[in-house]
């Protein structure tokens, strides 16, 4: 037989070695992941963790700060305090062993907790950091060797967000985007290969969400949460093709916009309240409606910091109770109409991602949970402590799920 023939056939054998298919495995390159969504593609997940607890690949010593992790391939990127610095860290995705640590500036401290607030960007060979009080760093993925850093408060005469600078960077094909709070420049747009302003767009108060590039009316638009304000942004310009107003106390707009049924959906905690909007393109003029809005304290969806998931016609998410008040629910409504569906009462704050048909959601206290939910309910499945107080969201990335506090980042296996 053909020696070339055997080996082809050798090779196009080898996902089925055994009988087993391969396990679909993703990247988590950014905030909220690939698509800034909060879903993965992850498929063949643990449906509950074993009786002595979760695998743990690794556990290693980190430091304080608000990013979540980023993975690529066999990269893990977070940041943190340490050493009167910020510093930008990547780990080994298998080992956990710091593979390098690059500095953003000094040490952030605020009242609000201390340590970057901003989760970093991975695109390419590249990796992108906002400190928090607004310097933005990019080095390179594989070295950590810093590539060029831009003082966007200085150079733009901004003034940091009172909590700290919290938009993770979006980059969009060579430009890089992040929410500023200039009195002319909310958000702006840098060349990734030197920090070159490429536009500056929008004005006022920079709030703590992170922009979403979506389709909407036909067209990709840079779609940005200030803390006055709700933007769609032509991504090449910066032209603003349309806004609508969002005020809160304090600027605390934080959780993402999401898209829905090409409208987009904006919520915000201190008893503010959700909206749905549509946004339609008449000539070369768009208009802003309301498809629904449920604001002040009877509001059904009130995300304090928690971007809420859309699947299936229905939104999963935290909904706070009060003026950044001890009382959250887990709450499910329809999308489109706002109506109520079903509430998990005084479930308690935390974040919520979604892959395999299930929910994982990391609570304040450290622990995670998987669940399944849907219209008609929802059933926890299994529930662990994994590290101290934090805020971060679970990363789900090549099998594996990454998760952080205060002093520790953790690494445990999810594959079934």
């Amino acid at each position: 037989m053909n020696l070339r023939f055997i080996h082809s056939l050798a090779i196009l054998l080898v996902p089925f070695a055994a009988g087993v298919p391969r396990a679909h495995a993703e990247d988590w390159p950014a905030f909220l992941g690939k698509n800034r969504n909060g879903k993965s593609a992850e498929a063949s997940l643990i449906e509950a963790f074993p009786a002595g607890g979760p695998s743990v690949r690794w556990r290693v010593a980190g430091g304080v700060g608000m990013s979540a992790v980023v993975v690529q391939g066999e990269i893990a990127v977070t940041s943190w305090n340490a050493d009167g610095k910020q510093w930008l860290v990547a780990l080994d995705a298998s080992t956990g062993k710091i593979r390098w640590k690059s500095p953003m500036g000094p040490a952030y401290k605020n009242p609000m907790g201390d340590g970057p607030r901003a989760t970093p960007t991975i695109a390419g060979n590249q990796v992108i950091g906002y400190s928090g009080e607004g310097i933005l760093t990019v080095v390179e993925l594989a070295t950590g060797k810093e590539l060029w850093r831009k003082d966007l408060m200085q150079e733009l005469s901004a003034k940091p967000s009172e909590y700290g600078m919290s938009c993770s960077p979006l980059v969009i094909d060579d430009r890089v985007v992040v929410q500023v709070g200039a009195e002319d420049a909310m958000v702006v747009a840098l060349a990734i290969s030197d920090g070159r302003l490429l536009w500056k767009s929008g004005a006022g108060h920079a709030g703590y969400s992170s922009p979403v590039l979506m389709d909407i009316a036909g067209s990709k638009q840079v779609v940005s949460f200030g803390g006055t304000a709700l933007v769609g942004i032509e991504p090449d310009t910066g032209k603003v093709l349309w806004s609508y107003p969002f005020e809160t106390d304090y600027g605390c707009n934080t959780a993402s916009p999401v898209w829905i049924d090409g409208g987009v959906f904006i919520s915000s905690g201190e008893n503010h309240g959700a909206v749905l909007l549509d946004i339609k393109k008449q000539g070369g003029t768009y208009s802003v409606s309301e498809r629904w809005k449920s604001l002040d304290s009877k509001s059904v969806m009130r995300n304090e910091w928690q971007t809420s998931i859309l699947l299936d016609d229905h939104l999963y998410g935290f909904d706070n109770v009060g003026a950044a008040g001890p009382v959250s629910h887990f709450s499910c409504i329809e999308a489109k109409t706002g109506k109520p569906v079903w509430q998990k009462s005084r479930f308690g704050k935390g974040n919520v991602v979604y892959a395999d048909g299930k929910f994982w959601i990391t609570t304040i206290e450290g622990e995670l949970v998987i669940a399944r939910a849907d219209s008609k309910g929802m059933q926890e499945l299994s529930r662990v402590e994994l590290l101290e107080k934090n805020r971060q969201a679970l990363t789900i990335a090549n099998g594996y799920g990454y998760l952080r506090d205060d002093k520790d980042v953790l690494c445990i296996g999810l594959k079934k």
